[in-house]
């Protein structure tokens, strides 16, 4: 009997939405083969790379039968469905569900794409000032509604100690790297009492820790 081949999982270490895949690979315990991709040089627009994910992006995952996935809540899904152990959703509550899926995507769609790399170099060019000046503004102004957010779930209806309860879930994989962009940009966490508080939980924990972008070993200050 042939043993499975573990997935594969194409990505950069300071990607924040390969860095969601990383979290829930680690989170199931499911061993892969990384294969980086250096943005900065490039490599995501090479030929190799585009028979891979025609779309020249990260991150992309190889299934253990051959399949390819890109989009990185898609391949979180992917893993929740085909992994089912330690699970990401709850199973019953289908209003704790959808309130999880909403702060995904308040962050991977509304806040992320505006200030990823490719977008703001187009805006800003290579004015560092206008782009660190550019990203601010976009993270604070998503960041203001998400704490609230935040907030209110805590305080009228799920208490605990990450984004909804005491359980981990996708909302906290999402979470958890944009804090990492939003520190990148020096974005004042002070103004943002809950979504700091939730990221210093979910830090502590031994698969933020070891997914984390200086943990990766195409990390140029990796130990």
């Amino acid at each position: 009997m042939t043993a499975e081949k573990p997935p594969v999982l194409y990505g950069y270490y300071r990607s924040s939405a390969t860095w969601r895949v990383r979290l829930a690979l680690a989170w199931k315990g499911i061993e892969y083969e990384y294969r980086p991709i250096n943005l900065l040089k490039q490599e995501q627009r090479s030929e190799d790379f585009a028979k891979v994910n025609p779309s020249k992006k990260i991150p992309a995952l190889i299934t253990p039968d051959g399949k390819v996935l890109t989009q990185s809540m898609a391949i979180v899904d992917y893993i929740e469905d085909a992994y089912p152990e330690r699970p990401l959703l709850p199973k019953n509550d289908p209003y704790q569900r959808a309130l999880i899926r909403e702060i995904v995507n308040e962050i991977a769609c509304d806040i992320h794409p505006i200030q990823n790399p490719a977008l703001v170099a187009e805006i800003a060019g290579d004015d560092m000032e206008k782009r660190t000046d550019w990203s601010q503004v976009h993270v604070v102004r998503g960041f203001e509604a998400l704490e609230a957010k935040l907030a209110t779930i805590k305080q009228e209806d799920i208490p605990g100690k990450y984004c909804v309860g005491d359980n981990v879930t996708m909302a906290d994989f999402v979470l958890v790297p944009q804090v990492y962009n939003a520190m990148r940009f020096s974005v004042n966490m002070s103004r943002f009492p809950t979504i700091s508080s939730i990221h210093s939980n979910l830090m502590s924990l031994p698969e933020f820790i070891a997914t984390a972008p200086e943990k990766q070993g195409d990390c140029p200050d990796a130990k």
